[in-house]
């Protein structure tokens, strides 16, 4: 029996996606929490969390974007076209936040506010942006002969728009709860009370989406509470409750570090776990599925060797530098 080379591709997209959206979360996060913070110290320290870290995470993204042309051409040019302008917005969010990154270090004291606003300004436009797509993507996208026939402003609606504000929730939670791990003192307990409300509010988002999503199109509905799919999706609402219970109590524990942060990343998980059993195995949703956009079998299989080769030295070098750079950061301290 062959091997199933559409189904290998879109595990490896779901879990370049998913590396992107737990690594490069955390990112964007500390720069929305930037309009939280006005001591130059603090905003010091937040940065040089991830400064050893911050190029790599976005490793992940261009991982998910290269192999959908690979493995999907039909789905890559149907999206691209369709989100074009969100996905242009977030590009320039994302090169704004990285240009900002790194002239506040080298920029007189007078002149860094203005980085700093660049910082937090790029992180909350690129997860926006991010939120329209995922949320205009879950609407769907009209098709005809094999080509987007929607408008271009078919994005913008009631249901992305909020799943965009929830997306800068996601974030900025992942973002305070990395801070906790991350720093001491007064900063840390900052990050823990933002981190009770943001635990609330991601949990008000999570319930909201929830509901509204197969209130507005049945076939996710229908999708949802059908045989099998309802035994995979129906521990999904425990478990985030379960999980969201002990992200309070634990930041409520001053000796408790680590964990806020590991719970964040189950309740990530837990909501990227929802979006896949809602639209599986549909990569243009509503009715194009994994098998139906794929490419070649000699293209998926050439490319496979080579991403099988790529994707262990990325984890390997991903965690080395996670590694290396562990423990808590102090003020005075950085890597600039």
């Amino acid at each position: 029996m062959g091997i199933d080379l559409p189904l290998v591709w879109a595990i490896i997209i779901l879990f370049g996606v998913m590396m992107y959206v737990v690594m490069d979360g955390f990112d964007l996060g500390i720069g929305i929490l930037f309009t939280l913070v006005d001591a130059k110290e603090d905003r010091d320290v937040m940065m040089n969390t991830v400064a050893p870290v911050w190029d790599g995470n976005e490793t992940w993204l261009v991982l998910g974007g290269a192999g959908l042309l690979v493995a999907f051409p039909l789905a890559y040019s149907v999206i691209l076209t369709a989100f074009y302008l969100p996905l242009i917005l977030m590009l320039i969010g994302l090169v704004f936040r990285g240009v900002a990154f790194e002239f506040r270090f080298k920029v007189p004291a007078g002149k860094r506010r203005i980085w700093d606003k660049s910082f937090a300004g790029g992180s909350i436009l690129a997860t926006f942006c991010q939120g329209l797509t995922l949320g205009a993507f879950l609407d769907g996208v009209p098709m005809r002969n094999s080509e987007f026939s929607g408008g271009a402003l078919d994005w913008l609606t009631p249901f992305s728009v909020f799943v965009g504000l929830g997306l800068l929730v996601a974030y900025a939670l992942l973002g305070s709860t990395w801070l906790v791990m991350k720093t001491g003192g007064p900063l840390q307990q900052r990050m823990r009370r933002a981190s009770h409300v943001l635990s609330l509010a991601l949990l008000a988002v999570i319930g909201i989406i929830s509901v509204w999503t197969p209130l507005a199109h049945p076939a996710i509905a229908q999708r949802w509470f059908s045989l099998p799919n309802m035994l995979w999706f129906s521990p999904v609402p425990v478990l985030v409750l379960a999980a969201t219970f002990y992200l309070r109590k634990s930041l409520r524990n001053p000796s408790s570090h680590a964990l806020p942060f590991v719970l964040t990343l189950a309740l990530v998980f837990l909501g990227y776990s929802g979006l896949g059993i809602s639209l599986w195995p549909y990569v243009i949703p509503p009715s194009t599925s994994i098998w139906d956009a794929a490419g070649p079998p000699q293209s998926l299989g050439f490319a496979l060797v080579g991403a099988l080769f790529i994707i262990p030295i990325i984890l390997v070098y991903t965690a080395w530098s996670y590694w290396v750079f562990r423990g808590k950061v102090r003020p005075g301290e950085g890597y600039h």
